[in-house]
């Protein structure tokens, strides 16, 4: 590109969180960076909005890099919408999430408020990527990350991506650039969430519910983002928010809806 690129960063940890704090340093080597992100965490929401409250946004000064920054009281949809319709009032020619600390790889990218952004981000036109590291410590080694963000990043803004995808980036935990393989492009795996709820009661007598469970991968292809980040290869999945199974059309048509 001739001229800096325009990048918005967003994330579902907040603002201050150490992943899009990595984020916005690898970003800043690439563009010109507009941070609109939540004021408090936000992991889980999927693509929640905010319809029923007030949404509130301000400017920040977290560090002093020369991105521009602004914090919301909203879901990473929502951050996605003010920062095209409100803060920028112009497209940008790229948008993304993350760093997310925990994988968002597999059945995870329906939950995730990180890809939601991205999502988000797609629907509105605008190119997307939404990273996570397998790592849920809040002081994780994202710095050892930054080059394969970097690349995918200048990647996707040299080559440009389809029209309704945008990309799920996932990286192994590790200590070491020499801890990971490389690069692998792989389809989500079929796994789930094998779930409990953990029912408790107050010292009022009220019940009350924490919900537990464990991810079961139930695939065994080699071709997998769950594959490639066991094996310590960074996973990049295309994604689509095109939810309609297009291959079923045909036979829902032979049954007659109407007759």
């Amino acid at each position: 590109m001739s001229k800096k690129p325009l990048i918005l960063v967003t994330n579902d940890d907040g603002i201050t969180a150490p992943g899009i704090r990595t984020l916005i340093k690898v970003m800043n080597t690439i563009g010109n960076v507009v941070v609109v992100a939540p004021d408090s965490p936000q992991s889980g929401m999927g693509h929640a909005i905010t319809v029923n409250t007030t949404l509130h946004c301000k400017k920040e000064t977290i560090d002093n890099g020369p991105q521009q920054e602004y914090s919301t009281s909203g879901t990473p949809a929502d951050c996605v919408k003010l920062a095209r319709h409100e803060i920028l009032k112009q497209k940008p020619d790229l948008c993304v999430s993350g760093v997310n600390h925990g994988s968002n790889s597999s059945i995870n990218v329906i939950y995730s408020g990180t890809m939601s952004a991205a999502i988000e981000a797609g629907i509105e036109g605008i190119p997307a990527i939404g990273f996570s590291l397998l790592d849920y410590n809040w002081d994780a080694n994202f710095e050892v990350l930054e080059d394969y963000i970097k690349k995918i990043t200048l990647s996707v803004l040299n080559n440009g991506l389809p029209q309704g995808v945008v990309l799920n980036v996932n990286l192994p935990k590790a200590e070491t650039k020499k801890d990971i393989k490389g690069i692998k492009v792989c389809r989500q795996a079929k796994g789930n969430w094998v779930e409990e709820f953990d029912k408790r009661q107050s010292p009022s007598g009220q019940d009350y519910y924490w919900l537990t469970g464990k991810f079961v991968n139930f695939d065994n292809g080699e071709d997998t983002d769950e594959w490639a980040l066991e094996n310590n290869y960074v996973s990049v999945v295309p994604i689509q928010f095109d939810l309609t199974a297009h291959h079923c059309i045909q036979e829902l048509n032979s049954w007659s809806l109407n007759g």
